[in-house]
């Protein structure tokens, strides 16, 4: 191998932590493919979303989102704690940036979970985040998933769809694809397992800098 000088040792790489958004429309079961990765106990730092919605009744404040006023959320804008925040459907969510300096600094892997909008800021300010878009089997599929959540009106429920064939557009600008079927969560978080284990045996590993 002459003519290439060695800068590293290669059998003792570094590991740098990674960032992984998991994002898709509004019905694919981000929450539900988060939830499952926790139960397993798999070793990253979830990220808790903050979000100016009321709490639905199966909700804990602090563990599924952090609930704020929308007085609160806005003097977090205004005070630039959030690495990215949107207002979606009439709801502002956003991602206390604190906590996710403070998992990186600790060296672990951060998993947040963000609509569309939300994931292009990120990937802009953090080039090297790993993207993973989160679908279902089709549009069908998704407008029953989100009749079953019996939290929208008939309008409401339109508005998402039309919403959700947008977003089906932006695929191209993810790194990855994982289709979430009815009843085979788990297949689909295997998926974005795998997907973070290739990552960590990157030859050139990603390097977050934000």
């Amino acid at each position: 191998m002459t003519g290439k000088k060695q800068t590293a040792d290669p059998y003792h790489r570094a590991r740098f932590p990674l960032i992984v958004v998991i994002s898709g429309p509004s019905g694919v079961g981000k929450d539900a493919v988060v939830q499952r990765m926790k139960e397993r106990g798999l070793s990253f730092h979830f990220v808790v979303t903050a979000t100016d919605r009321p709490p639905r009744p199966e909700e804990v404040d602090g563990q599924d989102y952090f609930f704020y006023t929308t007085e609160q959320f806005e003097r977090m804008i205004d005070e630039g704690e959030l690495l990215e925040y949107a207002c979606v459907y009439g709801q502002y969510k956003g991602i206390p940036q604190a906590q996710v300096r403070e998992a990186l600094r600790s060296g672990r892997d951060v998993v947040m979970r963000l609509d569309v909008q939300g994931a292009a800021t990120v990937r802009q300010l953090i080039p090297e985040a790993i993207t993973i878009f989160l679908t279902c089997e089709s549009e069908e599929e998704l407008a029953a998933r989100l009749r079953e959540r019996r939290t929208e009106s008939k309008e409401a429920l339109q508005h998402r769809l039309d919403t959700a064939r947008q977003e089906m557009a932006c695929i191209p600008e993810f790194g990855y694809v994982v289709v979430n079927p009815r009843c085979q969560l788990d297949a689909a978080v295997d998926d974005v397992e795998a997907i973070i284990r290739a990552e960590q045996c990157r030859a050139v590993p990603r390097r977050i800098r934000f």
